[in-house]
């Protein structure tokens, strides 16, 4: 059960990984790229749609749409292009609508009707070949919307700080666990020492004793030999005299 709780840890960690990380690189990607006509990605610019002005068609807003660079010239009916929009209510802006048939301005440079494909209403202006951004090739459903969503406050906090925070965390609880098991091994070899000091001296201990009570024993024994040891003696005039193992003088029997 251990093991794999573990492994779950490892999995989830690696997963907030990767998911921090794509975030990361997609947030970076998508500021320096996404809605930059003068900027591309592999050879396509990216753009976000905010109308559902060809929903009825093609693609709706929220989505993201490539936009290949392409020479004006070879545009026909009915490809879609994106182009900088010279209209009075949406000057500047970028438009990607389908033409409708070639055509030239007042001045006879030549151009493009476009129009919405949702409304079929054709759009204000001719537009004139310095204008258009490219040719639309393909799109992504919805990553528009993720990439407005994460430019705000709660898209923020819910992609990156919250990723960013759990992996904080899950090192913390990591690097706390070590601790505690270090202070622990530490602790139980302290004890080990400890222990080993006190057995030593349980050993240094019951040897003294022992010595001692040998050194007792050998008294007891010196003792009883020098009781034993004792002799008798005839003195010159007969009488008896004690013989004794003492090393003091011994004169009719008696210590001097």
């Amino acid at each position: 059960m251990k093991k794999a709780l573990h492994i779950l840890k490892a999995i989830v960690t690696w997963l907030l990984v990767l998911v921090s990380i794509g975030i990361m690189v997609f947030t970076i990607i998508s500021v320096t790229t996404f809605d930059q006509p003068d900027r591309n990605l592999f050879g396509y610019k990216p753009l976000i749609v905010l109308s559902d002005s060809m929903s009825k068609t093609d693609f709706n807003a929220g989505d993201l749409v490539l936009i290949k660079d392409t020479d004006p010239s070879t545009l026909k009916e009915g490809d879609i292009i994106a182009y900088t929009s010279t209209g009075t209510d949406n000057y500047g802006e970028i438009v990607t609508h389908k033409i409708r048939r070639l055509t030239a301005d007042a001045n006879g440079d030549p151009g493009f009707i476009t129009y919405g494909t949702t409304t079929n209403t054709d759009d204000e202006t001719v537009v004139t070949y310095e204008y258009v951004l490219g040719k639309y090739e393909t799109h992504i459903p919805k990553i528009g919307t993720f990439f407005q969503f994460l430019k705000t406050v709660p898209g923020y906090i819910c992609c990156i700080f919250i990723p960013f925070m759990l992996l904080i965390v899950i090192h913390l609880m990591d690097s706390i666990r070590l601790f505690r098991k270090y202070k622990s091994e530490q602790k139980a070899e302290l004890q080990a020492e400890r222990d080993e000091i006190a057995k030593e001296r349980a050993e240094s201990q019951k040897m003294m004793e022992e010595l001692l009570k040998l050194k007792e024993q050998l008294r007891t024994t010196n003792n009883g030999v020098n009781s034993n040891a004792a002799a008798t003696y005839t003195q010159g005039n007969g009488e008896e005299g004690i013989f004794s193992t003492d090393t003091k003088n011994v004169l009719g029997g008696e210590r001097i």
